[in-house]
């Protein structure tokens, strides 16, 4: 099982690279969003 994970991760290395890059820019909006004043 070790080596079916260790395999993943190799063969998806640059999609996991862009994924990890996606979820760092919603967390920044997610606090972006949320530091804005409440006009609405």
């Amino acid at each position: 099982m070790a080596k079916d994970i260790k395999n993943v991760i190799v063969n998806a290395h640059d999609t996991l690279i862009a994924d990890a890059l996606g979820a760092v820019a919603l967390i920044v909006m997610l606090f972006v969003g949320l530091s804005l004043p409440g006009t609405f």
